[in-house]
Parts: C-alpha cells; structure tokens; sequence
C-alpha cells in the first residue's frame, strides 16, 4: 500500500495560494484519474483506490500546514504503511517557480510541514516531491507563500502538475526513488 498526500491549508482563503502547492497537485492528480477526496477522517480528507493493482491512499491533511504530521501518521499507522511507501508532495522555496524535485528522505529544509511529519513519523525516510515556488524578492516569505500565482508563473506551475501526475504514477507501479530522482530531477 502506498500513500500520496498533497501538503497545504484547508479553506478557501488559501485555495489558490502558492502554499498549497501540495493540494493543488494532488487536486490536479485525481482531476486527471477521475477521482474524488469521498472520506474524512484522521483530520484529512482522503480516499482509498486501486490504481494499477496497487492499493493507494489519496490524502490532503485538513490539520493546516504546520501540523499535516498528526495526518498522515494517523494515516500510516492506521493502515501500517511503512515511511518508504510514502510520498509528500510539497512546495519549496529553494526552487525555481515549477521546477521538480524528489528527494528519498532527509531534513525538512526549514519546511514547517515536513518538521510536522518527521516528529509526527519519528523518521526523515519518506519521499518527496518537491515542487518550486522560489523565494521572494520583495515581500516577507509568509506573504509571498498565501498569495497565488501570477499567468506566467501558473503555466509553470500547470506543467509542474502534469508532470507530478506521471511522478505519481511511477511512484505507485513501484518504481524506487532513485528511478525517480534519475527520471524527473
């Protein structure tokens, strides 16, 4: 069994934000499978589907950014899912707007949802996808990162999300994160 959860912050003040980078990749994602979020539970909205045999567990945690930890851990637990079978999808604002990353494990990179999950899991070994929302040039980093795309950045962004989809499905046939960071990084 394999999770996929999409970080962000719930509500429609955030929807579009660059933050939630995370949900709206994972909202991308089922948009381009046909699926739906059909279950709340363990402070997320999530669904379960067989996709290409595999069991998959489809998360976007509704704790806010800074605690999406407690939700997916719930989630693992839960189900028993190791942390390797496990991939974060996030925004990072190291990277240029669009540009992908995956990375096997490590540090959360100042990241406050992904120090929420290492504490939560009690290990660094989980998967990324790191998608880039650069660091701001003129405006404090909170007001840079709940504030949404401009049209050039979010074609960008919209081929980052077409190509996390194809990331997503080698990540769920199996495929190890070394294949991945080979692949796409």
């Amino acid at each position: 069994m394999k999770i996929i959860a999409g970080l962000g912050n719930p509500g429609p003040k955030y929807d579009k934000t660059k933050h939630n980078t995370g949900f709206m990749t994972m909202d991308h994602y089922l948009n381009e499978k046909g699926l739906s979020l059909d279950k709340d539970k363990f402070e997320g909205h999530w669904t379960k589907q067989k996709i290409n045999g595999e069991d998959v567990i489809l998360l976007e945690p509704q704790t806010f950014m800074n605690e999406s930890g407690r939700s997916i851990s719930q989630v693992a637990n839960f189900f028993k899912v190791d942390p390797a079978d496990l991939l974060i999808i996030q925004d990072d604002m190291d990277m240029p707007i669009g540009k992908i990353r995956i990375r096997a494990n490590g540090k959360s990179g100042g990241h406050n949802g992904i120090k929420s999950i290492i504490r939560d899991l009690g290990t660094e070994k989980f998967n990324r996808l790191k998608i880039g929302i650069r660091h701001p040039k003129n405006a404090t980093v909170v007001s840079w990162v709940l504030t949404p795309f401009n049209d050039e950045q979010q074609k960008l962004m919209d081929d980052a999300f077409d190509t996390s989809v194809k990331i997503i499905d080698d990540f769920i046939a199996g495929h190890d994160s070394q294949y991945l960071m080979n692949k796409y990084n």
